[in-house]
């Protein structure tokens, strides 16, 4: 039976500094992000034929996973992937970097071109109410979506691909920004690997 484990991170901890400093990375990856491995795998110990599925077909199909081990599947296991994906998402040195030509295509056809998504995303990601993320997905047309999720809801859950994700629990950014969300989205901008975004966008 295979277990899940918090992939390293693809960069250093002080890599995203001054943005996200060092101290929130080690809170963040190596206590928080391990918390909801460990909480998912023991949900899915009980019914350890649900390993076998893909983490996509999981939350795709979510309401065929046990009444019981449901809401925790959503949340602890809503938890371990939206942080792979959200470590994913930032790469150092990515100041002024934009979406490759087809993710910006779309956002130019869907979202009125970058800037509009960028004052979309940031304004979903500041006022989402409470704990969650803002995101960035691609619908089953193939349209580009931005909306914000509460907790660890995943878009998958939605029928919708996840491109990007903005995390705005407390402890993505407390430490450093205290309760400047809006300061601590803003500074995100700067370290989006659109590279990798780009990637899913053309999956």
């Amino acid at each position: 039976m295979k277990k899940y484990e918090v992939p390293a991170l693809p960069y250093a901890y002080d890599a995203l500094e001054p943005y996200i400093d060092a101290e929130t990375l080690h809170y963040h990856h190596d206590k928080h992000h391990k918390a909801y491995a460990d909480k998912f795998n023991a949900a899915l110990e009980r019914y350890p034929e649900l390993y076998e599925k893909t983490l996509d077909d999981l939350f795709r199909d979510i309401e065929q996973v046990p009444d019981d081990i449901r809401m925790a599947v959503i949340n602890q296991g809503g938890g371990y992937i939206n942080h792979n994906l959200f470590w994913e998402s930032l790469a150092p040195k990515a100041e002024g970097l934009r979406p490759k030509a087809e993710l910006a295509e779309a956002m130019e056809r869907d979202l009125s071109g970058f800037d509009q998504f960028r004052e979309k995303l940031t304004a979903a990601s500041t006022n989402q109410f409470g704990s969650g993320y803002g995101w960035l997905v691609k619908g089953s047309n193939g349209k580009l979506k931005i909306y914000g999720l509460p907790n660890q809801d995943s878009p998958l859950s939605l029928g919708h691909t996840p491109l990007l994700l903005i995390d705005v629990w407390e402890h993505a950014y407390y430490l450093k920004y205290k309760n400047m969300r809006a300061d601590y989205v803003n500074s995100i901008w700067n370290i989006i690997n659109w590279e990798k975004v780009s990637e899913r966008f053309a999956k």
